[in-house]
């Protein structure tokens, strides 16, 4: 409520001042020494000059911003296969917006600054010329079309997919509010059917269990992936559009409700591989240096100190889905093959994690009593053994 009541006096004291100033206008009206609303010779030389010294302006800051942030990645380190495709064109797309701005704003500044208007001047009007008008026509739709051509056939590649050729692994990625999961398709690698009508349990997901396929698919909560091999993700929504996406591995997918989405890439760099580049070794003694200097802050106050950074793979939203958006996410661990196997041995499925609960609900409902009338002991006859 105070702050309403701010905003409200604020507003008000606003149009009081457009209000005073309108009135101190009024009683300028016929005096001498008014100033004309029209730009003279001198407006025009000086704005000339201002749009001039503005294109210095932003070069300069331009220099600087590559001078001093030029140290930081943009796009390196990709973790997938496909990543150093994607690098290369948002590189060649980032280098030609930078030639064409910066070639247009210096015209756009100088021809300000050159052909400032003078009193008697005259611009030379053009009512068609074919020639100027083919040539800046030609020359960007020349540059776009080889840009989308570029990012067509890099987009086939990825997104073409020979299941039976290169027989990929397939992973399901389940999106909720707030939270992902992941169903390995197991040892048949074919996903089971699903529904969100059948979510009951530990069956989240609503695995269809009465389907051959689903007797060996696993649920789990970490998303484990093996280097060097296809992975290809079944994509789901239980309630809202999510995004799926997987920033060092250049992968982003929609998760649409009522419908299956999918994308596939390769993992070329474990996550032990990973943390041991010089770039993020670099990065992570960043973040813990700042951690250690906020964490001074904390314990001062009495609170717990920040835990040291350690750097993994992530599965993000990238869509705003709620309040909780933010904090929707996943750990990605990209291991060797054998240490995937390892991992996948170690899960149990979901069809007998469901016999499991089902199992502990009917001993709830009906708890083994024991017999205690079973075997009676004659204390009389132990009391005389013991006499003799």
């Amino acid at each position: 409520m105070t702050s309403l009541l701010v905003i409200l006096v604020l507003v008000l004291l606003s149009v009081a001042m457009w209000q005073l100033t309108k009135i101190f206008d009024l009683t300028q009206v016929g005096k001498k020494g008014e100033e004309s609303l029209v730009a003279d010779d001198k407006d025009n030389k000086v704005n000339g000059y201002l749009s001039f010294a503005f294109l210095a302006f932003i070069y300069l800051i331009t220099i600087y911003c590559f001078a001093y942030y030029g140290k930081f990645p943009l796009m390196s380190n990709s973790a997938s296969v496909h990543g150093k495709e994607v690098d290369q064109l948002m590189w060649i797309s980032m280098i030609l917006i930078f030639i064409v701005q910066t070639i247009t704003q210096a015209l756009l500044f100088y021809f300000s600054y050159k052909y400032s208007g003078r009193k008697g001047q005259v611009a030379t009007y053009f009512s068609d010329n074919n020639k100027l008008e083919f040539i800046w026509s030609s020359i960007p739709a020349i540059v776009l079309a080889v840009l989308i051509f570029f990012g067509l056939f890099t987009w086939n590649d990825i997104m073409f997919i020979n299941e039976k050729v290169e027989k990929p692994i397939v992973i399901e990625i389940y999106a909720q509010q707030f939270k992902w999961t992941a169903r390995y398709s197991g040892a048949d690698n074919v996903l089971g059917k699903a529904n969100v009508r059948l979510i009951e349990g530990v069956n989240t997901l609503g695995v269809d269990l009465s389907d051959p396929n689903a007797q060996d698919d696993i649920v789990t909560d970490e998303l484990h992936l093996p280097k060097g091999k296809k992975v290809i993700f079944k994509i789901r929504s239980q309630d809202v559009l999510h995004s799926m996406y997987m920033p060092h591995f250049r992968a982003q997918m929609n998760c649409v409700p009522g419908m299956v989405t999918q994308f596939a890439f390769i993992p070329s760099i474990t996550t032990e591989e990973m943390r041991e580049t010089p770039e993020m070794i670099e990065k992570v003694a960043n973040i813990n240096k700042i951690r250690e200097e906020n964490s001074i802050a904390l314990v001062a106050e009495g609170k717990t100190a920040l835990d040291p950074y350690t750097f993994d793979f992530l599965l993000l939203c990238n869509k705003i889905c709620g309040a909780s958006h933010y904090n929707m996410q996943m750990k990605i661990v990209v291991d060797t093959p054998e240490d995937y196997k390892k991992w996948l041995a170690g899960k149990t499925s979901l069809v007998k994690s469901v016999k499991e609960e089902q199992a502990a609900k009917d001993a709830e409902k009906n708890p083994v009593i024991k017999d205690t009338t079973a075997v009676k002991v004659d204390t009389t006859i132990v009391a005389a053994a013991s006499m003799k």
